[in-house]
């Protein structure tokens, strides 16, 4: 069941010469519904400016756009602030630009219903109030100074400031709730009382909005009066994978042999097998052209857990529109019988087949993946994944040297969540020390086992040796890739070691940062890590062995006083 909702809206002038509050709302449908939700937005003119009009309608207008092309990865609150920020500097220019719109500025309360949940962004003195088992609460604060004389005058608003500060919020829905989106012409007017009363007299969202707006001027409001109602009826109870990919009535399929043809896909080639999935080389019927097919194992077929993560997998893999990263081939639910997704196929070879293939990495080879693994890498974090699998494994490089980066069924986006039953994913060795203390997987955890990968490129070896799976490591100081390849410049040294830097904090801080320090290079080398002494090292154990050594110096003076 998706999340289902009804509305209504009503605007008056009132008795101004022109209306300056605008309403905005887009309801889509399917799976844009699921992903980004809908979106519910009442702004209002600055009163008293020119232009307060345009800029409530223009915001509006922006922010209904903009939002809904950002990456469907992002939070909403993540892409709101984007699309704020956005709006603020547009309506500052035109205000910057036209003489006669000097000083145009708008509040705005935006909803957006998605899913199970709701959010909100709010800057001003527009209100939203959430209905909920017959009690009415104010979920936006108001943006004014704390005088009686100075209750209407914004300290927030967009186009007031160069810097915006929106308020953000966030809540779970339920069936039955009511939100009330209201300008201050109809909030100042009725109070919180006869707003209770006004959301509970009509059980139709049109007829309450147009009751509230005409009772606020018969109250003997002087602004303009506009009220959006919205009522809860459902709300999505399936999860957000099954929603978005619609393969939940899709089954696994048998292992496939050499010849057997799936969907229009003859298989060419089994390119990989491991305990939970399977790769196909697989070649259309119709186009000949070469693909990958990836499918879980049989034995997985009733696992539900593993059947919803290859739908995250294949919804995030087709959010990533890179080049560092293989496309998936758009098809629909009604061409496909069994549980699988098609990616594009790139002639070539993972870093870790080159390995196993007797390929000797160069120094100068090495800088250069590391280059390219690191645009891969700022392309998924700008979309607010975390791969959390980096290994040569799963860097696949071309025929044409062009890296590309594989695997996202462990992927973390904060817009889908995690799958239960992967808590701690990754390969060991790989995996950053903070990983195996609990911590949530992060961009530096990503650098890190990026700098491991580099490293291991260079030398076969770790910087920390080899962990075993369910092993409990304990991390030293890194062994130095000169005790490996004493031909490595240092400029390359530093970048790695610092990649691989047991604290975190100790890295870099985006994978832009890395990448820079590569393409920089020894033109512009940085600064090697400070190595940590060893009685810092030791954390407690020194404040103990101080302790034991001043304890025994002060037997042996006691002594020595004794025999004196």
């Amino acid at each position: 069941m998706s999340l289902r909702f009804e509305l209504g809206q009503s605007s008056l002038t009132g008795p101004r010469e022109r209306n300056e509050d605008y309403v905005g709302i887009v309801t889509p449908v399917s799976e844009q519904l699921s992903v980004k939700g809908a979106l519910i937005a009442v702004a209002d003119g600055v009163s008293g400016n020119a232009g307060g009009g345009e800029a409530a309608e223009m915001t509006v207008r922006t922010v209904s756009a903009d939002y809904y092309a950002t990456p469907d990865t992002w939070q909403p609150h993540t892409a709101l602030d984007k699309v704020l920020t956005a709006a603020n500097r547009w309506v500052l220019s035109q205000a910057s630009a036209n003489r006669d719109m000097a000083g145009m500025a708008t509040t705005l309360s935006l909803l957006i219903l998605r899913g199970q949940r709701y959010y909100s962004a709010h800057v001003g003195d527009t209100r939203i109030y959430l209905l909920r088992d017959g009690i009415l609460k104010q979920i936006t604060t108001d943006h004014v100074w704390d005088r009686p004389d100075m209750r209407h005058v914004l300290k927030r608003a967009i186009g007031l400031d160069a810097h915006l500060t929106a308020d953000f919020g966030e809540g779970n829905l339920q069936i039955g709730d009511v939100f009330a989106l209201l300008s201050d012409g109809v909030w100042d007017s009725l109070g919180e009382q006869l707003i209770h009363t006004g959301l509970l007299k009509f059980d139709t969202p049109k007829l309450v909005a147009e009751h509230l707006t005409t009772t606020a001027l018969k109250k003997g409001s002087l602004d303009n009066s506009t009220a959006v109602v919205v009522k809860v009826t459902d709300i999505g109870r399936e999860s957000l994978s099954d929603l978005i990919a619609g393969g939940k009535h899709l089954s696994v399929p048998p292992k496939l042999a050499i010849g057997e043809v799936i969907d229009g896909f003859d298989v060419v080639e089994i390119l990989h097998e491991s305990r939970a999935s399977l790769l196909y080389k697989v070649k259309n019927s119709d186009t000949n052209q070469l693909f990958v097919l990836k499918t879980l194992q049989p034995l997985l077929a009733n696992d539900i857990d593993s059947c919803n993560a290859l739908l995250n997998e294949e919804w995030l893999a087709k959010r990533v529109v890179s080049q560092y990263v293989p496309q998936v081939l758009t098809l629909s639910t009604e061409k496909r019988s069994k549980l699988y997704y098609v990616m594009s196929w790139h002639e070539g070879a993972t870093l870790q087949q080159r390995l196993d293939s007797g390929h000797h990495f160069t120094a100068v080879g090495v800088g250069k993946v590391g280059v390219e693994l690191m645009r891969g890498l700022s392309v998924l974090h700008r979309l607010s994944i975390i791969h959390r699998d980096i290994k040569p494994a799963n860097v696949h490089q071309a025929s044409d040297q062009r890296l590309r980066i594989l695997d996202l069924g462990v992927a973390y986006s904060m817009n889908v969540g995690k799958i239960e039953s992967m808590q701690n994913p990754g390969t060991p060795s790989f995996m950053a020390p903070e990983l195996y203390e609990g911590a949530e997987a992060s961009v530096q955890s990503d650098i890190y086992a990026a700098g491991v990968t580099l490293y291991h490129l260079l030398t076969r070896k770790y910087p920390y040796g080899e962990i075993e799976p369910f092993q409990h490591p304990k991390f030293g100081e890194p062994t130095p890739l000169t005790r490996y390849r004493p031909d490595i410049p240092a400029w390359l040294d530093n970048i790695i070691t610092k990649a691989v830097a047991r604290d975190a904090k100790n890295r870099f801080e985006t994978a832009e940062e890395m990448l820079l320090a590569l393409e920089h290079g020894e033109l512009k080398p940085i600064l090697a890590p400070t190595r940590t002494p060893l009685i810092a090292r030791a954390r407690l154990v020194k404040w103990q062995w101080i302790a034991i050594f001043s304890f025994i110096i002060n037997i042996l003076l006691i002594y020595l006083l004794l025999v004196s």
